[in-house]
């Protein structure tokens, strides 16, 4: 098995792009061994406070987030960074050539149940003659990133990762510390018969939504004449990983439980990262009405819908919203 650098180099990543992915990779080692600790290390449970989304902080989220914001500033390898977790972008070395933003912890509230967790994060270069204190610098569509992934903290820690040449499956090898080539180049099936979704919130979807999943859940004696599974990690990087390794749809749709949050899923931390990966394995990312990378920032706590999968299927759901 090949380690991670010279499958990159060979790529044609950058020195500089490779330096800055193993300093991200070096954080979320350490992110692995805490939550493989589980009870042991004294993180499990709630903070008394809410991040800036009005979520209430894991925390293992805030030691997630403090890890990869020490590690990567201290580097000196990032202009900013952007994190799910802190209320504004933080500068780094003005210098830098490129911004990251992340997802420290997705799926935090499954920790307590010993269930999936993962980090996301992407990369984008800074704007040249840019200013490292202005958040300006990350308002960039997600076609703009030069490199994407998330690492799964499982039975397995696992990396998925894409420089725009393919989406790559590595394993954490825990005796040497070293990131190992496992699948070369994931390719998402085109058709499925399973999709992922919170039904819990069914009676808030749009129409679209509702009706898609009302012939989904007909089975072979609806208009779709096949039956489908349901699958629902309640973590996104779980559910993204399983549509790169065997196929199917994963969707957190608009709906009206909350007027003032119709959407769920942020766009710079979880949205385009996973739709740089999807669409590199041969799926589609996205939100309903337009492709997930083309949507122009205009805020970096910025939330969207998310349709992404088995091309094929997110084709037929995407029907039923025009």
């Amino acid at each position: 098995m090949r380690r991670l650098p010279p499958v990159l180099l060979e790529d044609g990543c950058s020195r500089e792009l490779l330096s800055l992915i193993r300093t991200i990779l070096a954080a979320c080692k350490e992110i692995s061994f805490r939550v493989g600790q589980g009870e042991l290390s004294g993180v499990l449970g709630s903070t008394l406070d809410e991040n800036i989304q009005g979520e209430t902080q894991k925390k293992l989220d805030v030691l997630s987030n403090q890890l990869l914001k020490d590690i990567l500033l201290e580097s000196g390898t990032v202009k900013a960074i952007a994190s799910e977790e802190e209320d504004y972008t933080v500068a780094g070395n003005p210098d830098a050539e490129y911004i990251v933003a992340f997802d420290p912890l997705d799926g935090s509230s499954n920790t307590d149940i010993n269930s999936l967790v993962g980090t996301i994060f992407s990369i984008m270069k800074a704007p040249v003659g840019s200013d490292a204190a202005d958040e300006k610098i990350f308002m960039q569509p997600g076609h703009q990133q030069v490199a994407a992934g998330y690492v799964l903290y499982g039975p397995s820690t696992m990396l998925a990762l894409t420089t725009g040449k393919g989406t790559r499956m590595f394993t954490l090898d825990k005796t040497q510390g070293s990131f190992l080539l496992t699948q070369d180049f994931a390719a998402i099936p085109a058709k499925t018969n399973e999709f992922a979704i919170n039904a819990s919130n069914q009676r808030h979807w749009e129409p679209a939504m509702q009706n898609y999943i009302n012939d989904l859940l007909a089975g072979d004696t609806g208009p779709r004449a096949q039956n489908f599974n349901m699958r629902w990690i309640a973590a996104m990087v779980g559910d993204v990983h399983r549509v790169l390794s065997r196929g199917g749809l994963f969707t957190y749709p608009t709906d009206t439980k909350d007027p003032n949050k119709p959407n769920k899923l942020r766009l710079l931390y979880e949205a385009n990262p996973m739709a740089m990966l999807v669409e590199q394995a041969g799926g589609i990312a996205s939100t309903g009405t337009e492709r997930i990378m083309n949507i122009q920032p205009d805020a970096i706590h910025q939330r969207v819908a998310v349709i992404l999968g088995s091309k094929d299927e997110v084709e037929t759901c995407l029907s039923y919203h025009k």
